[in-house]
Parts: C-alpha cells; sequence; structure tokens
C-alpha cells in the first residue's frame, strides 16, 4: 500500500511540474493567450512574459514614447514583404512603465529589428503595464 501511495504521489508531481513547464505561446496562433492572461503579467518583469512565448520572435522593436512599448513579431522583414494572400500576421505589443533607450542608430546594421540576448539583458527587468495583439491578414 505504502509504494502504490508513493507512486501515485510522485506521479501526481511530475504531471504538475510538466503541465507548469509549457510554455503558453506553442504557436503564432496562440498569441491571443497572452492578451486573455493579461493580469498574470502586469506589474511583473517583461522577461517573465518573454519565457512564455516559444515561437521565434524574428522581428522587434522599441518606441520611445509615452507609454513606451516593445513591438514583437514572427516574421522576418523578407517574409513579411513576400506577400501571401490570406496570411495572418500576429504582432504582440507590450507596453512598459520605464522609458526605454531604443536606438536604431547604435544596433547593429543589418540586425536593427533583431531581438537579442543582450536586449533581454538590458530591457527584461522592464515592468510590463499593457498587453496588445494585433491580427493583420493579407489581402
Amino acid at each position: 500500500m505504502k509504494i502504490i501511495l508513493k507512486t501515485f504521489i510522485i506521479l501526481f508531481v511530475f504531471a504538475n511540474i510538466s503541465c507548469k513547464a509549457q510554455q503558453m505561446v506553442q504557436t503564432r496562433n496562440d498569441v491571443y493567450k497572452l492578451k486573455a492572461n493579461e493580469q498574470q503579467f502586469l506589474n511583473k518583469p517583461l522577461k517573465n512574459l518573454l519565457k512564455e512565448i516559444k515561437p521565434e520572435i524574428k522581428m522587434a522593436f522599441g518606441i520611445v514614447d509615452y507609454p513606451s512599448f516593445f513591438a514583437f513579431k514572427f516574421f522576418t522583414p523578407t517574409e513579411i514583404n513576400r506577400r501571401v494572400i490570406g496570411r495572418k500576421h500576429n504582432s504582440i505589443y507590450i507596453y512598459v512603465e520605464e522609458p526605454i533607450d531604443w536606438n536604431f542608430d547604435k544596433r547593429v546594421k543589418g540586425k536593427e529589428y533583431q531581438w537579442t540576448k543582450e536586449d533581454l539583458e538590458k530591457y527584461g527587468n522592464l515592468t510590463v503595464t499593457r498587453i496588445k495583439v494585433v491580427q493583420r491578414i493579407e489581402d
């Protein structure tokens, strides 16, 4: 009986950990889950939100304004320029409390729109204040 109980507890703990380890956004079409669970990320560091995104962020830029925000896209500029009728472009706009120091002139030429590990280190602790998801369908 003790062996069965121990086995059950171990399996329960393993299943619980496995469920929590899965990222919220598995595909580009899942980005709406971030908006649906916005309260989970508000007033938390940006890096917490970015951990929940599995698809590669292929294009990113920061808007130095009030409020400051980042735009994250899942297509490269080259892919966006190739027109595919009916294709959905999902973009995530993450508004942050603190001002952003994003200067295109100081970024590596040809990689101005790439989100890097250095960007994550620099901006990862900024406080999320709003999440906006925008979908554009090519026609």
